[in-house]
């Protein structure tokens, strides 16, 4: 699930006001006249996955506590589910036509089926009532969350998904540069492999990692976005097509060369960021949701040796060389039994989650954001203003489930998995196709 954004921040969503009653100014303070959503007592239920010991989970549960201590008559329902795991629990809930009152919910295929479904509450009313919040955001920042002109969440973050980053001492000792083409890149893992490194980290136990941070942005090399857009409605593009099955097979190329180490599909991906920080290989593809993690345990010198930047590029490729794959950052939704005063508590729970001042503390927790705030680099780590200012040079491409339909991604998902392992690339092309086509009904 991006554009050109530039200026990077997180944490951002909701807090309503109703017109008449139960309103907020935008400090998130009951206005002169008004009344608060206190007084009765509201039971909510909150799902979030904000269970690492990252900096932005800590910032986000921090956030959640003061929630509670400002709003005495709210009782909260809280459900802390690992994010591996959190959308398999969100769905099997949906699925029975259930769904907690506030909750992560992600940009793309999600919004659009739970909206479908009537699942979620557009937030319109409480975005519209904070008319600098709306306006602090990065042009565009809306788009994935709106579904026929009803905006169901507000971003919280910032993710470019296919970072590069390198350990510079690990290629200097070697006698290596950043790869900055494929042929290169092939020869590092060549060299590395040869002297017992590891050449990149991977973590894809949940399966997602592998199509997020790698294939996206590779298969974006091959094919070019405009291909992989039509692909999506399947019109006038199929993931049979010769350019597709060419990108999967670079994928397998990195597995046939010994880029990752053994076991990729055994550990997650905050086992690989520790596999990486530790200097255990000499570089990792991952997205920016990994700055946070690294600040939180990697030592200063750790950091100091770790550089960043974009896949490189593919000989002959139709897409643009100077460009990372990403979408705005999960938001919190608004489940369908919200109503009146528990209504009211969500959507000042939203906006406590996702307004401007949990956005500032969001980047500051070393975490991305689509919102306009200005970075204080004393506050954040070395790789932090790195990534940071890649992201506001370069050009935001697709990610493939922010697009794609939630059968389509699962395809990709497994079928990159099954590649690694020597899968056929044609054979999983036709899955992927098959799936994707299915799910539109064509």
């Amino acid at each position: 699930m991006k554009k050109r954004m530039a200026l990077v921040v997180i944490a951002a969503l909701l807090i309503s006001v109703l017109a008449a009653c139960g309103g907020t100014n935008d400090k998130g303070t009951a206005g002169e006249g008004e009344k608060p959503a206190g007084g009765e007592k509201v039971k909510l239920s909150l799902w979030h996955n904000f269970t690492g010991d990252d900096l932005r989970a800590q910032t986000m549960r921090s956030i959640i506590e003061q929630y509670q201590k400002d709003h005495p008559n709210v009782t909260l329902d809280i459900q802390a589910i690992p994010p591996d795991g959190y959308k398999t629990r969100l769905k099997t809930v949906a699925a029975a036509g259930e769904m907690p009152d506030v909750f992560i919910l992600s940009n793309g295929s999600m919004t659009q089926e739970f909206s479908a479904a009537g699942l979620i509450q557009p937030v319109n009313e409480l975005i519209d009532s904070h008319q600098d919040w709306k306006d602090g955001f990065m042009p565009n920042s809306f788009d994935a969350f709106t579904v026929d002109g009803k905006i169901y969440s507000a971003p919280m973050g910032l993710s470019p998904t296919s970072i590069l980053y390198y350990n510079k001492s690990i290629l200097e000792q070697n006698g290596l540069t950043v790869p900055k083409t494929w042929d290169e890149l092939m020869n590092a893992i060549s060299v590395l492999k040869g002297k017992g490194i590891t050449p990149i980290a991977l973590g894809n136990k949940a399966a997602w990692l592998a199509q997020s941070s790698i294939f996206s942005s590779l298969a974006d090399r091959v094919t070019g976005t405009e291909w992989f857009l039509k692909a999506v409605k399947q019109d006038g593009a199929s993931f049979t097509d010769p350019e597709f099955v060419q990108a999967l097979t670079y994928m397998q190329d990195l597995g046939k060369a010994g880029a990752f180490q053994d076991g990729f599909n055994a550990i997650d991906n905050t086992q690989m960021e520790q596999m990486f920080a530790q200097g255990k290989a000499a570089m990792m593809i991952d997205g920016g949701w990994a700055l946070s993690n690294l600040a939180s345990n990697a030592n200063a010198e750790a950091l100091e040796q770790m550089g960043a930047t974009v896949l490189p590029t593919i000989p002959g490729g139709k897409g643009e060389p100077n460009t990372l794959s990403g979408v705005v950052g999960v938001g919190m939704g608004l489940g369908k039994d919200a109503t009146g005063t528990k209504k009211d508590a969500a959507f000042e729970l939203i906006y406590a989650m996702s307004g401007p001042d949990a956005q500032k503390r969001t980047l500051e927790s070393n975490q991305l954001v689509s919102y306009k705030v200005e970075l204080d680099k004393s506050k954040v780590s070395p790789i932090f203003s790195e990534v940071y200012e890649l992201v506001n040079n370069v050009k935001l491409t697709p990610v493939y489930d922010g697009k794609l339909t939630s059968a389509g991604g699962e395809a990709v998902n497994n079928g990159l998995q099954e590649l690694l392992m020597g899968g056929k690339p044609e054979d999983i092309a036709k899955k992927i196709q098959d799936a994707q086509s299915k799910a539109l009904g064509q």
